[in-house]
């Protein structure tokens, strides 16, 4: 069984910071204290992280990251979808993300486009709110980002 569950701005997520810790060589921060942290779990095991915050007008999404042993199971695709439903209910307009470029086409998917130029690796990347699409069936709205006439 697949669940998420969403820890609120300054909250103890060891979960999630442990998941951070082993693919990013990094745990709690700073940030965690603004931030909102969805943790995955697979068959009981917490699998996937991500964290969304709001900062100079705009959200922004960081870390989601996969255990290597879990990756392939579209954990890291539920939590991407479940950070930008997050944004969604609160009415994002602007949606940013820092990505290494070797990961942009898995942001790109949802509708990320790149934006300005790559520093030090990362390339940002800006979603608009009306650009937002969460449907999975690749493009039956007609104002779907993913249709492909």
């Amino acid at each position: 069984m697949v669940e998420g569950k969403w820890f609120q701005p300054g909250s103890d997520a060891p979960e999630a910071f442990a998941i951070r810790e082993a693919v990013f060589g990094r745990g709690q921060d700073a940030l965690d204290g603004m931030a909102w942290n969805v943790l995955v779990w697979h068959g009981g095991k917490a699998a996937a992280t991500g964290r969304l915050w709001w900062q100079d007008g705009a959200f922004w999404l960081g870390d989601v990251a996969v255990l290597p042993e879990l990756r392939g199971q579209r954990l890291g695709d539920l939590t991407l979808r479940l950070l930008l439903f997050k944004a969604e209910t609160h009415a994002a307009r602007l949606i940013r993300l820092e990505a290494p470029q070797d990961t942009m086409p898995f942001f790109a998917r949802l509708g990320f486009q790149p934006e300005g130029e790559a520093r030090q690796g990362l390339q940002p990347m800006l979603l608009r709110g009306e650009n937002l699409c969460l449907d999975t069936c690749k493009g039956c709205r007609k104002d779907c980002p993913n249709r492909r006439d």
